[in-house]
């Protein structure tokens, strides 16, 4: 059975991280943006990240400019303004496109195990949410205008 922890995905500074680099803890895996309207939820995931982290959980952020052109920075622009202006620590992947014939193999994944309103596997917009278990299986997806702070306790059932 395929499980997210068999992809793997490029790091801001092009380094391939496998994603089973992360095997055996509980995953939220975002599309991210710099200029959207959800991009304060940076903050509300960095909290997750900073109470869960010592439990086995991490937050993967994968910054997408597929969603009104929302992410049009370089690398450098994009880890500048995710630790500068949230104070970023938890991983932030390169640049990737969700949705679509390049749409990353992760992504084509968690939106085949985890549909969206009316079973649609798009992505809508910026910042939907996948969260995985320890086994690396798709558990829940979030649309965008779920705030963060809202899955402590989806969160915590799978601690």
């Amino acid at each position: 059975m395929t499980t997210v922890y068999d992809f793997s995905a490029n790091s801001l500074s092009g380094e391939e991280i496998p994603l089973s680099n992360f095997r055996g803890k509980v995953l939220l895996a975002v599309n991210t943006a710099s200029q959207c309207g959800f991009t304060p939820q940076y903050a509300g995931l960095e909290k997750l990240y900073q109470k869960y982290k010592d439990r086995g959980f991490e937050v993967l952020a994968f910054p997408c400019n597929q969603f009104g052109a929302q992410e049009p920075g370089d690398a450098a622009e994009i880890a500048n303004f995710c630790s500068l202006t949230y104070g970023v620590t938890f991983p932030v992947f390169a640049k990737v496109d969700v949705n679509g014939a390049s749409a990353h193999p992760l992504f084509k994944f968690m939106k085949n195990a985890k549909r969206g309103l009316l079973a649609t596997e798009s992505i809508k917009w910026n910042f939907t949410k996948f969260l995985s278990d320890r086994n690396g299986e798709v558990i829940e997806r979030y649309s965008p205008m779920t705030a963060p702070e809202t899955l402590a306790s989806d969160i915590e059932a799978l601690l």
